[in-house]
């Protein structure tokens, strides 16, 4: 990625359970790459007290909140000690404040919970859509299921007609560099013999990168007697099958009546995803070589 990181992967935590599982996400990740992170409670000014607040209190929460990331910093540190830590306190639009921060500050990434669409806490939930619609760098999704001690070893790329769909590969690779992982490109068979034919060329294209950067990779094609149901239904089915770590998909987003919205693969994905981290990239993040987290 042609820009000028601060090789520091953006947090965001309420402190629930799941917000704590993204963490641990974030540990290993940044571990593996040498990143730092940047712990981040926001505090919403358009809810309760921002209403009936006062700066008084509003010092209290922030007093609290900064224990509480003590506490998960010191319990950080024993499992990843070579991982710095920071702690930040912030006070506005939940999804405003991570999309603006990871934008103006140059992030490398995002990881954080959600609940998908029944989510109710504060991170976690619909601010985790709008963050994905509106950041500029990867958002890694997380819910419940926690990395292992090897990381990502079982990556589902999935692969359509889209332009935006083949620009992941790259991202692709980065990570199973890293993590040695088994790329698993998967794509749906077609009896019309034009679609047939352009699926096979994006798949050979995405073989040749695979290929070209020495990754380790399986190709499979979903019938649709095993998976008769839509390509984002499939593709979760497909991960659930081979016990997935990680789903790479491109946010591919469509012009709603007054925001961008998800494209409906992606929120399928993300809203249906299980318990398997969804990684939602952002076309304009692609075609380019990728720096810090991704080296």
């Amino acid at each position: 990625m042609n820009r000028n990181n601060n090789n520091n992967i953006l947090v965001p935590t309420d402190f629930s359970e799941i917000a704590h599982n993204a963490l641990g996400h974030a540990l290993k990740i940044a571990d593996v790459y040498k990143n730092e992170i940047t712990l981040l409670n926001i505090q919403d000014e358009g809810g309760l007290f921002g209403l009936f607040g006062s700066d008084e209190k509003m010092g209290l929460i922030k007093e609290a909140v900064d224990m509480k990331m003590d506490k998960l910093i010191a319990e950080s540190a024993q499992s990843f000690p070579n991982v710095k830590i920071n702690k930040r306190f912030e006070t506005g639009k939940i999804y405003k404040v991570i999309t603006e921060i990871a934008e103006k500050e140059n992030f490398d990434s995002i990881v954080m919970g959600t609940n998908g669409a029944s989510g109710l806490q504060q991170i976690t939930g619909s601010n985790a859509s709008r963050v994905i619609n509106y950041a500029k760098v990867p958002v890694v999704v997380v819910k419940d299921q926690s990395i292992s001690k090897s990381g990502y070893e079982k990556i589902v790329l999935p692969i359509d007609l889209s332009r935006e769909s083949r620009q992941k590969v790259s991202w692709a690779v980065h990570l199973a560099k890293r993590f040695n992982s088994v790329i698993h490109v998967i794509y749906e068979n077609s009896s019309n013999p034009e679609v047939k034919g352009r699926i096979f060329a994006a798949v050979n294209q995405t073989q040749d990168i695979l290929s070209a950067n020495n990754a380790n990779y399986i190709v499979r094609g979903l019938d649709e007697e095993k998976y008769p149901d839509s390509f984002a239904e499939d593709t979760l089915a497909y991960a659930s099958e081979i016990n997935a770590d990680l789903i790479m998909i491109m946010t591919q987003q469509e012009k709603g009546f007054s925001e961008f919205l998800l494209g409906s693969y992606a929120q399928q994905i993300v809203n249906h995803s299980g318990k398997v981290p969804v990684m939602c990239i952002n076309s304009h993040d692609t075609g380019v070589i990728v720096d810090g987290m991704f080296n």
